[in-house]
């Protein structure tokens, strides 16, 4: 119907209009001025520059002090303790007294012994006097021989006789002199097992009365493993010029150096390892036998290594790696394979070389691929000379 098309052309025109309108209004809106993108500012780090330097190559063990002397006192006579002359734990010379043993018994003794002595001096002198006299007899015919031989025989045994006495009076003046015990060394005393009042035995079976431990130096037993021992010990005549140094279990470093003064004489085959024991000084008594030690052994010769900053290490799976950052200060993944610790530093052994720059501070701000913004350190952290006032920029950004 001819009516009816009009008003449909019209409303198809009016929406055609429409959505040309709307069209072009998007158009329009999208060629506005567009918001300029945010560029995020460079991460700030610490970079340093790795070099080669002179190292003595480290090897870490544990062990034990042991005393360089260490001695059971046990009484040498029987007898009853009327002194004892120490304190519990005392420092004592050697010399000093320990202990003394009721010495009355053996001052009788001895002077029972110088009595006989004394009686055997007597008849040797009178048994010699009266064989010259028979010696001079024999001459005129006034004597038979046997009287002669009778004579010389009661000589000889007086003089025997003699030396009897003489050795009963040294073994009664030692036997009064042990019952004085004294220190056989200079060092630190345990505390005394037996008191006064009560009665010891002679003999080595006897139960020691005190312990004595030498203080003034000191061992330091350890193992080392097979491959250390023939890189630093092996050709050495008891480990001559090996440098070891000790800290104990409280000690963060390594304050006190010694020397190596025996490696044992055959290789353990069951751990693969061969006893070793270094002597050390002990001047304040600070190192107690049994304490644990903690030992470092050192090569006798040095060597050129590149070492760098712990913190600039980081870990990918069983992987080790450091970002290197190029001269358009981007960083970049680099696997490194590790040595021994040098104080705070770690021995690079593969993956770098002298010259390069790491990031050491500030490896979790950033990732492989990214620009930086340096901040250069020396390679223990401390900030570079040449740039004081960049350390300041990068400890304020952090």
């Amino acid at each position: 119907m001819p009516f009816l098309r009009k008003p449909y052309a019209l409303a198809t025109a009016v929406a055609l209009t429409l959505a040309l309108g709307g069209g072009l209004a998007t158009l329009a809106v999208q060629a506005g001025p567009q918001p300029a993108t945010a560029v995020a500012p460079a991460a700030a780090v610490d970079v340093a520059t790795v070099a080669s330097q002179h190292i003595t190559d480290w090897h870490n063990y544990s062990g034990r002090l042991e005393a360089v002397d260490r001695v059971e006192i046990r009484p040498q006579v029987s007898g009853t303790i009327v002194a004892v002359h120490f304190e519990d734990g005392a420092l004592v010379r050697k010399g000093d007294p320990l202990f003394t043993i009721d010495p009355r018994p053996y001052a009788a003794v001895l002077e029972q012994a110088r009595a006989g002595l004394a009686a055997a001096e007597a008849r040797a002198a009178y048994t010699a006097n009266d064989l010259a006299r028979a010696e001079r007899l024999i001459a005129d015919n006034a004597i038979a021989r046997r009287v002669l031989d009778e004579k010389e025989n009661a000589a000889r045994e007086a003089a025997a006789n003699r030396l009897a006495a003489r050795a009963a009076v040294e073994s009664a003046r030692l036997n009064l002199e042990y019952t004085r015990i004294t220190a056989p060394v200079s060092g630190r005393v345990s505390r005394a097992e037996v008191t006064v009042g009560n009665v010891v035995a002679a003999g080595a079976g006897s139960p020691p009365l005190t312990t004595l431990v030498s203080v003034a130096r000191i061992y330091a037993a350890f193992d080392v493993d097979e491959q250390s021992y023939l890189a630093l010990i092996n050709g050495r005549q008891s480990g001559a010029g090996v440098p070891v140094h000790l800290g104990l279990a409280n000690e963060d470093d390594y304050p006190r150096r010694g020397v190596v003064s025996s490696v044992d004489n055959r290789m353990d085959t069951s751990s693969g390892t061969i006893r070793v024991r270094a002597v050390f000084d002990n001047p304040d008594g600070t190192l107690l036998p049994g304490l644990y030690a903690r030992i470092r052994l050192g090569s006798s010769n040095t060597r050129e290594a590149l070492l760098i900053d712990e913190r600039a290490i980081g870990t990918d799976q069983n992987k080790r790696f450091v970002l290197v950052v190029d001269d358009a200060n981007r960083t970049a993944y680099r696997e490194v394979s590790l040595g021994g610790a040098q104080s705070s530093l770690r021995v690079v052994e593969d993956g770098l070389q002298a010259g390069e720059r790491i990031v050491v501070n500030g490896l979790q701000r950033t990732r492989p691929g990214q620009t930086v913004s340096p901040n250069p350190v020396l390679m223990s952290g401390s900030p570079h000379p040449t740039a004081p006032s960049a350390r300041a920029t990068t400890a304020d950004n952090s």
